[in-house]
């Protein structure tokens, strides 16, 4: 709950700076690796919405693919786990360089 809330928080301070006065629709983007339960943040949403300027507002969730760089032997892959091996040396010294990331991509507002 307390990430939808932030969610509406950040709406309502980007209304106030960029004069809108509804939000109708809200894509949010969520890294499969952002250790966020995606239908939960969709239920708290919706709750968090009531009463608000994204009340009624369509919550659409884009999940980009977890990708990261061995350390090792420099070659970026696809990840499904901060754990993962190197698919061409083993290492596992990868660093994640996308995939954790939550973000407002893109609003529809009235």
């Amino acid at each position: 709950m307390s990430i939808a809330n932030s969610i509406i928080r950040l709406l309502q301070q980007q209304a106030q700076e960029q004069h809108f006065r509804r939000v109708k629709h809200v894509w949010l983007q969520v890294g499969p690796l952002a250790m966020v339960e995606v239908e939960s943040l969709r239920f708290c949403f919706t709750a968090a919405c009531r009463g608000t300027l994204a009340e009624e507002a369509a919550l659409d969730i884009i999940s980009p693919e977890a990708r990261a760089r061995c350390q090792q032997c420099g070659e970026e892959q696809p990840v499904t786990s901060r754990f993962d091996a190197c698919v061409h040396c083993g290492s596992y010294r990868l660093q994640l360089l996308q995939g954790d990331e939550m973000r407002v991509h893109e609003l529809e507002v009235e």
